[in-house]
Order: C-alpha cells, then sequence, then structure tokens
C-alpha cells in the first residue's frame, strides 16, 4: 500500500530522510576507490603470481619435456614488462570502471579478452627489450592460462567481499522511482532481491496524469513529478529511475530536466520491447547524427561457425552420452510398455519452416486425447512418474540433439513452439515473427532468465528477439553454461 505524504514533502521524522541535506549527496568515493585500488593491486599480485606458477610447472615439475632449462632470473624482464602492460590495457578496456552488478561469465570474458591483448603487447616489448632471449612457447602459454584462471578468480573474490560491505551500506546509491504500476513493482522487487548491489529505494513519486497504484508495500508516495527537484534535494537521492512506460516522450524529457537540475544519475525503463528489441544506435554522417538500426542477426562466416559449434558439440554429447540414451530408451519401455520411446512432434523453426523435434517420452500415452494441444508445466499431472523424473534433470531434451545434428535446431536459439501456439502468438505479440529469423534452440536467452514453460510469451519474446539481434558467439557459450548450471540448480531445488 503507498503511503500519501501531505504536501509536497514527507514528514520531517521519516526514517528514509536523511539527517542533514547539502548539496554533496553522491555516494561516499572513499569505498569504491579503495576497491578499485584494491581491484589493480590484486591484478598486479595475482599476475606475478600465475608468472610464478606457470615456471614452476614448467621447469620445477617438468610438466612437459623441455630442451633448455631457463633460470628464474631470464624471467625478470617479462614479469616487470606484464605488470605495466597488463593493468594499462584494463585500464583502457574499462576493467578498473565500478560496476554495482556484473556476471561472473562476463567478468571472465573481459579478463580473458584484456589478457589476449595484453599478452600479445608483452610479447612484442619482450621481444625488443630481450632480444638475445626466447621466451619458451609452453611456459607463455601456461602463464597465460593460469593469468586468467587466477585474475578472474581473485576479482571474483572482491567483488564478493564488497558486495558484503554494499550490503552494509557502504557507497549507498539512494535511489527514487518516478512511477507507481507494474514497472516500478518489478524494478524495486530486483533492487530487494540484489541487496549486494548497494542500492536503496527510498520511496517513489506518481507521474503527472498517472493515479497511484497499490502494492508497493514500504514506499512512500513523496510527490508527484512535478516535486522530483525537491524530493532529490530533502531526500539525499543519487539515483532516479523513470519507470512508467505509458510517459511521453515530453514528459520524461521534463522529469529529466527537473532532475537535471540536482546532478543526478538518470536512467528510463521504457517499454519492454523498446528497450530488448530496438537495436538502434547513433551513427554520424560526416558530423551529422543518424540513428542506426542494427541488424545483427546472423550472417555469413557467423552462420557458417555457429554451424560447426553445433555439429561438434551435438556429436559428442550424442557418443559421450549414448550409454545414457539407450538405458533411458529401455526405462521406457519397461515402465510403459504400451507407448512408444520418442515423442515427435511438430514445431515452427527457421523462416516458418515445420519441423519434427524429438523427444524422450515424459507423458502418457493419451495425455491430450481430451484437452488438446497444451503447454507443460511444473507438476504436470500428465507426467508418467519416469516422465517428472526426466523433466527434472531435462534428460528427456536428450534425442533434440539429433535435430542439431540434422540441422534442424541449434543448440542455442529461441525455443521452437507447435504450430498451434505460432499461429495465435504472431497475430497478438508485436514482431513475434521476427525470433523465427534464425533456427530454434535447445535453449536460449529466455531461458536462462527464467522465462520457461508456462510464462509469458511476451517476455520470452522480448529476450528471443534480444538474442536474434545481438548474437555473439561468446554470448552462445554463455548461455550454454548458464543452462548446465540452472539445469544442476533446479535439479536440487
Amino acid at each position: 500500500m503507498l503511503v500519501q505524504q501531505s504536501g509536497r514533502k514527507a514528514d520531517a521524522d521519516s526514517p528514509d530522510r536523511p539527517p542533514s541535506g547539502g548539496p554533496d549527496r553522491r555516494p561516499r568515493a572513499g569505498p569504491i576507490l579503495a576497491f578499485l585500488a584494491a581491484l589493480m593491486l590484486a591484478d598486479v599480485s595475482l599476475t606475478a603470481l600465475a608468472l610464478a606458477l606457470a615456471y614452476q610447472l614448467r621447469f620445477r615439475a617438468a610438466l612437459l619435456p623441455y630442451l633448455e632449462f631457463h633460470a628464474w632470473s631470464e624471467y625478470a624482464v617479462l614479469l616487470a614488462v606484464e605488470c605495466v602492460v597488463f593493468p594499462t590495457v584494463f585500464l583502457a578496456r574499462g576493467l578498473y570502471h565500478f560496476h554495482r552488478n556484473i556476471s561472473r561469465l562476463d567478468e571472465l570474458q573481459r579478463v580473458f579478452t584484456g589478457l589476449a591483448i595484453g599478452t600479445v603487447v608483452v610479447w612484442a616489448a619482450s621481444a625488443f627489450v630481450a632480444r638475445d632471449f626466447s621466451y619458451s612457447r609452453a611456459m607463455m602459454a601456461l602463464n597465460f592460462a593460469m593469468a586468467v584462471l587466477l585474475i578472474w578468480l581473485g576479482r571474483i573474490a572482491l567483488h564478493f567481499a564488497f558486495s558484503l560491505l554494499l550490503r552494509r551500506g557502504a557507497a549507498e546509491e539512494r535511489v527514487l522511482i518516478v512511477g507507481t504500476g507494474e514497472m516500478a513493482s518489478a524494478i524495486t522487487e530486483k533492487i530487494r532481491q540484489a541487496p549486494g548491489w548497494g542500492y536503496r529505494v527510498v520511496g517513489l513519486v506518481a507521474p503527472d496524469g498517472v493515479p497511484a497504484a497499490e502494492g508497493l508495500a514500504g514506499l512512500p508516495l513523496l510527490g508527484s513529478a512535478v516535486d522530483v527537484e525537491h524530493v532529490i534535494r530533502d531526500y539525499a537521492i543519487t539515483e532516479v529511475i523513470i519507470a512508467e512506460p505509458a510517459l511521453s516522450h515530453q514528459d520524461i524529457v521534463a522529469i529529466v530536466d527537473r532532475c537535471d537540475r540536482q546532478r543526478v544519475s538518470i536512467k528510463v525503463f521504457p517499454d519492454v520491447f523498446q528497450i530488448i528489441s530496438s537495436g538502434v544506435t547513433i551513427s554520424d554522417l560526416n558530423g551529422l547524427p543518424l540513428l542506426s538500426m542494427r541488424d545483427a542477426s546472423l550472417r555469413g562466416i557467423n552462420r557458417t561457425i555457429k554451424r560447426a559449434v553445433d555439429v561438434a558439440i551435438s556429436g559428442i554429447v550424442l557418443v559421450v552420452l549414448s550409454p545414457v540414451m539407450l538405458g533411458i530408451a529401455l526405462l521406457i519401455k519397461l515402465t510403459d510398455p504400451e507407448g512408444p520411446v520418442f515423442y515427435a512432434q511438430e514445431r515452427v523453426g527457421l523462416d516458418g519452416k515445420i519441423f519434427t523435434v524429438l523427444k524422450f517420452r515424459s507423458m502418457r500415452v493419451d495425455a491430450e486425447s481430451e484437452t488438446g494441444p497444451v503447454w507443460a508445466r511444473r507438476g504436470d499431472p500428465r507426467a508418467t512418474p519416469l516422465g517428472r523424473f526426466l523433466r527434472r534433470f531435462s534428460l528427456d531434451e536428450l534425442p533434440q540433439f539429433i535435430n542439431v545434428l540434422l540441422g534442424d535446431m541449434s543448440i542455442v536459439g529461441p525455443r521452437p513452439e507447435r504450430p498451434h501456439f505460432v499461429e495465435q502468438f504472431r497475430h497478438r505479440i508485436p514482431r513475434y515473427w521476427e525470433r523465427h529469423r534464425e533456427k530454434a534452440g535447445l535453449t536460449g536467452w529466455a531461458q536462462v532468465n527464467g522465462l520457461r514453460g508456462n510464462t509469458s510469451i511476451e517476455e520470452r519474446t522480448a529476450y528471443d528477439l534480444w538474442y536474434v539481434e545481438n548474437w555473439s558467439l561468446w554470448l552462445d557459450f554463455k548461455i550454454m553454461l548458464r543452462t548446465v548450471v540452472a539445469i544442476f540448480r533446479d535439479s536440487h531445488g
């Protein structure tokens, strides 16, 4: 329930009001600067440790045979160059910018890319400085691998430690949300679920002409949009999030103008389709700004690379897990001898082409005889006892690697739907058909973000479109890894 405050200001005894006002409302810079300094110091220290471990493995432990022994002192120049070059490259690539929330996989990619660039620079610099000495290639490969692993783990540990400080109020961001509807509620809930980010929602302001809604328990309504400048000053707000998709562009500009006078960070959360699937970037034509409608779907060499990865991984999985699949087939036949082992179903794939998807049968033979086509759901009563076990560990999906090998599907992509549902959705949901510009996938961006089964098709479509327009090979590997983690987490949940 929203608590309406009288006038433009809340009561002076409100617990969300800071004890004293003043122009300096930014989060204390000390903890952030200390964290960034610790991050750089850890990177340098772990760079040295990686080289030392690589040397021990190469020459002391004799992990690989070598023709010539190198003394540790001969790598002193290399160590000095690395301790200068790696932090410099990291700084240039933004690895010392403060992020309150970054995924472990994204941090791994950033570290890997930074070290790859830094290693090339180090090789070139070392060859120039020490012309009469040739470094061991095996040693350099081990050094790179150890540096990626140690620096990544060090950064994860530091981020975790700093998140504990953020939970206790260090460098707190005091957030004001403009909006009182479902979007404001969703943002508030996301912030509450992540106390380690250091955000604190102080309250809400209602956009002009938008009625206040109920449902945001514990958050005071501090006024309307015309009062936002005073609210920012009186409650020491450091960040404003505009979370009302119904606002016009003129209304948003007016709110931003009021906020800008107080020098706070401003974020706008527009309609889900605008933010996830617009694909608009800014370019210029001899100084004239233009909006570029990006089309980053798979084409040319990227499509060939993705297909090669699909064939390689699906082939390996089918060979390695063939005994498991044979055992599942035998169990299905033993527990329900009247039905088939596989469940073949028509799905809509690339460019609307119909193909037959394969799954291990997890439901009764007559499961849809009375209901017709319906979505599967958690605790589905139509599932057999063995089928519930297979679904829990996603083992019923294993035969779809055959679809991937045949080229009907990809490992990562929008999940394919049945023609019955596609016909409904394409007329009801904007841009729904565009998700069929790429092959359907075993897993996808929507699925690893919790949108599986009987969930909002609008949200799933938005995530699928974002994937189609922002594809990269790294994004595919990231989704694969998150899928494996999700399967293990859900199976033990």
